[in-house]
Formats: structure tokens, C-alpha cells, sequence
């Protein structure tokens, strides 16, 4: 014996499925649109140098930030619409991005009294229901179709929290006042949308269990 390895051969349908992981892995994951989102995650600890100081041009900087990631939301999903990326991960991280940079510029703002901490606290709170809402229809095989209350809130909050966070008068327009005005419409948006959610959550829970017990049948529906 001379002591040497002989080489291994790699299997076929080994490097067939590699083959095949590698493209999918890039379409699924790292499209344009799921990077879009994800670098809109990235942008959100930008938003902590507000507690470092919060003079006029840190303001105005931060809300620059704001809003361009905020703008990122339109960006990634039309390309994903447009060019067809629309996949089960975009459709997950798209909602948490737009929460977690809302919600974590609402909180930052607390401290330097921008924002009251109430309104806060019930908008996150009734991100935090909805979703766990949505969970638990899930797991019974019931999806909660997407509210268009929900759509306007969001954006409601948008433009709220870009108006807070500039909050210095801009071309003789108080940012803040603004800012306090929006906010407040955005919560009776907040409210109402998570009242919605919880009613279709209640009728699509009623009607399986009609279903399953046979006291409503899916061809009479209407």
C-alpha cells in the first residue's frame, strides 16, 4: 500500500442539488427587493444619534434618514411586483421593517418629549396583538387578508413621525405641531385598523367552525 487517498467522487445528485439551491437561495432571499427591505432594517440604528443631541441639524439629518427608508418601502415593492420577486420572505420582513422603524423612532422620541408616551405605547401594542392575531389564525389555517385601514395608518404614521423628528419650523410650518396632529390621526387609524382586524379574525373563526360542524356550507357562502 502506498499510503495515498484515493480521491473521492463527488455524487451527481449532490451537485445537481447545489446547483439547484444556489438559484433558488438568490431569488428567494437575496432578490433586489428583500435586500431593499433588509438595508432598510439596516438604517434603523442611524436613528439613535437623535439621543445624542437633538439640535436643529441632527433633527433635520435624522429625518432625512427616516424618510428616505421610508421611501424604500414604495422601491422594493414595486420592483418585486414588476419584475416578479414577490416571495414568502418579502412578504414577511416588508410589514416588520415598516414597524420596527416606526415603532423604534416613536420610542427614541420619547425622552426628548416629542411624542407622548400613551400613543406610544398603543401603537406598539397593537402591532404586537394584530400579529399575534395573525399568528394564532395561521396555525387554524385561516389567513386574515391585509386591511386597507392598515395601509393608511401606516402612512399616517409615516409622515407623523418624519414631522416629529424634523420637528423645528420649516419654511414657516411648525414640524411639530404638525407632527402632534398627525400622530394623534394616526392613532384613531391604529385603533380602528386593530378593531378590524380583530372582527375579521371573529367572523373567519365563526365561519370554519360553521364548517366544520356543518352548519354552513362554503358553496352557499354570499
Amino acid at each position: 500500500m502506498t499510503g495515498r487517498r484515493r480521491p473521492v467522487r463527488k455524487d451527481g445528485a449532490t451537485r445537481t442539488v447545489k446547483q439547484r439551491i444556489s438559484p433558488m437561495f438568490r431569488k428567494e432571499v437575496l432578490n433586489l427587493p428583500n435586500c431593499i427591505t433588509l438595508l432598510r432594517i439596516g438604517i434603523i440604528p442611524a436613528l439613535f444619534f437623535l439621543l445624542v443631541s437633538d439640535r436643529r441639524i441632527w433633527s433635520l439629518a435624522i429625518a432625512a434618514v427616516f424618510i428616505l427608508a421610508a421611501l424604500t418601502d414604495l422601491l422594493d415593492g414595486y420592483l418585486a411586483r414588476r419584475y416578479g420577486n414577490v416571495t414568502t420572505l418579502g412578504k414577511f420582513l416588508d410589514p416588520v421593517a415598516d414597524k420596527l422603524l416606526v415603532s423604534t423612532a416613536l420610542i427614541i422620541m420619547i425622552p426628548i418629549g416629542r411624542v407622548p408616551a400613551w400613543i406610544v405605547a398603543i401603537i406598539v401594542m397593537r402591532d404586537v396583538l394584530v400579529d399575534g392575531l395573525r399568528g394564532v389564525a395561521s396555525l387554524r389555517g385561516i389567513v386574515i387578508p391585509a386591511n386597507p385601514l392598515g395601509k393608511r395608518k401606516t402612512l399616517c404614521q409615516l409622515i407623523a413621525v418624519s414631522a416629529l423628528l424634523i420637528h423645528y419650523p420649516v419654511l414657516g410650518i411648525n414640524a411639530h405641531t404638525v407632527g402632534i396632529v398627525l400622530i394623534y390621526l394616526a392613532l384613531v387609524l391604529t385603533v380602528w385598523s386593530g378593531y378590524a382586524y380583530f372582527a375579521d379574525f371573529y367572523y373567519l373563526m365563526n365561519r370554519q367552525r360553521a364548517v366544520e360542524t356543518g352548519e354552513f356550507s362554503i358553496d352557499k357562502e354570499g
